[in-house]
């Protein structure tokens, strides 16, 4: 690949982020590529300035967790720019390299430039918030979309001084499936199946998979279970209270906008995919598992005879 143009977003607030992007850059740089470089966090977005001062990106350097790096895919998923996610400050790192393994960056390069490497494409869900009822709600300058996630969207209301449950109604394709009474839905990709939807006790998806999830969260109902549904079906959530402001619709996260009521949100697959530069020859998602969910197995070990060593 060339690397004529590149952009280096580091984790605000963490010094080794920075210290990462300052080398990265001036490494780069040297390399003739222009670089621009900047912080991700809660409250810094680099990415309308990076994508306004610079066309056509070739490579996007994001060093932190999960969390910059689903910030940095919202926004360069639709331009499919690459991303190399190298974790540096994060926790779980699902999305991310590990640095313990990018520490020749310089190595990193040429590799980059000689294509000795892979990339792995994530599906991503795009959210549109839909006025059917305009007479119950006040719409003037309200932001409907679309919206972009990596990992999930959520339908779940916010209060600042008290706990607040959600009645939604579900649709899928035009037919209604159920209504629930809870915290929220979940409605995720294979790659968000190990983030929130872990919580709500939701499945995990292998994240080469196309799919999407809808997981209850907190229901108030035995019997609501999550759907595992093809990726191209069209979901509906219907908020039921005709005076509640407070629902609001979430994308990794993040809040997005209000869902008033006489409005609904409507969530498919988008068009766009996340795209992850992989640098590791051995990289194993069910290891990933292991490590990172730190499963344990039985509390008795037991020895398979049956399996042959490999020669």
């Amino acid at each position: 690949m060339k690397i004529n143009k590149a952009i280096v977003a580091y984790k605000a607030g963490s010094g080794i982020s920075k210290a990462w992007a300052e080398r990265c850059s001036d490494e780069l740089e040297s390399l003739g590529s222009k670089v621009l470089m900047g912080p991700s966090g809660a409250n810094d977005n680099p990415y309308p300035v990076f994508i306004e001062s610079m066309h056509d990106i070739d490579l996007a350097v994001v060093l932190g967790g999960d969390g910059s790096t689903l910030g940095a895919s919202r926004y360069l998923a639709p331009l499919s720019v690459p991303i190399l996610a190298i974790n540096t400050g994060g926790h779980l790192g699902f999305l991310t390299q590990p640095s313990e393994q990018c520490q020749d960056t310089q190595e990193i390069w040429q590799r980059l430039l000689t294509d000795r490497f892979a990339i792995e494409k994530r599906m991503m869900l795009q959210a549109q918030v839909v006025t059917v009822a305009p007479s119950l709600g006040n719409v003037a300058g309200q932001n409907c979309g679309p919206f972009l996630c990596l990992n999930e969207m959520c339908v779940k209301p916010a209060s600042p001084d008290r706990m607040m449950t959600a009645s939604l109604e579900l649709e899928i394709d035009g037919e209604i499936v159920d209504q629930y009474h809870g915290d929220g839905l979940l409605i995720a990709t294979p790659t968000g199946s190990t983030s929130y939807v872990v919580a709500a006790n939701g499945p995990i998806l292998h994240p080469s998979m196309n799919a999407i999830t809808i997981t209850p969260i907190c229901p108030l109902s035995l019997s609501s279970r999550t759907i595992i549904l093809p990726p191209r079906l069209r979901v509906s959530v219907w908020p039921l209270g005709n005076d509640d402001l407070t629902m609001k619709l979430w994308m990794d996260g993040v809040l997005a906008t209000s869902v008033l009521p006489g409005q609904k949100v409507d969530i498919r697959m988008a068009e766009c995919e996340a795209q992850f530069i992989v640098l590791g020859e051995d990289y194993s998602f069910y290891r990933a598992l292991r490590e990172k969910l730190l499963w344990m197995g039985a509390r008795v070990r037991y020895q398979n005879h049956h399996r042959q060593e490999k020669a």
